[in-house]
């Protein structure tokens, strides 16, 4: 199966985390945090990271609550990757990233707290990514 290069989504209201990595390495990276007003990024700076990485395949977080349940923020995030789609014809593909904010927080060093000094978007991306990349049962095709 060739290798896949992908871009991950950390979705939130106020900013959006993105981070890299492909299939043939098994590595992750941050690469930025783009802000965005009630949900909606800055379109053509989303644009210009999926230019500049040539993904052919990308995720989106799915926050959903420890018992599995969905909230209201399951279903922003998942019209995020509709109109990801819609507005980059690449595939998308949603990830279960319970957790990823606070393990982002400890690998950051805010602990629990958050610090707007330090944004942990990105890192939680490169969690939500890594987590895909781990799970075996995952489907690798876009």
């Amino acid at each position: 199966m060739p290798s896949l290069s992908i871009l991950a989504f950390d979705y939130g209201t106020k900013q959006i985390g993105v981070a890299t990595g492909n299939t043939l390495t098994g590595n992750t990276q941050p690469v930025a945090v783009i802000k965005a007003r009630d949900g909606q990024p800055n379109w053509s700076q989303l644009t210009a990271l999926v230019d500049t990485w040539q993904p052919t395949l990308l995720l989106v977080g799915l926050p959903l609550n420890m018992d599995a349940s969905e909230g209201e923020l399951c279903a922003r995030a998942r019209k995020f990757a509709r109109r990801l789609q819609g507005r980059l014809g690449l595939p998308v593909k949603m990830v279960d990233e319970r957790l990823s904010t606070l393990e982002a927080r400890d690998i950051a060093g805010t602990g629990s707290s958050y610090d707007p000094g330090k944004p942990v978007d990105g890192i939680a991306a490169a969690l939500i990514l890594q987590t895909w990349l781990s799970d075996s049962s995952c489907e690798r095709a876009p």
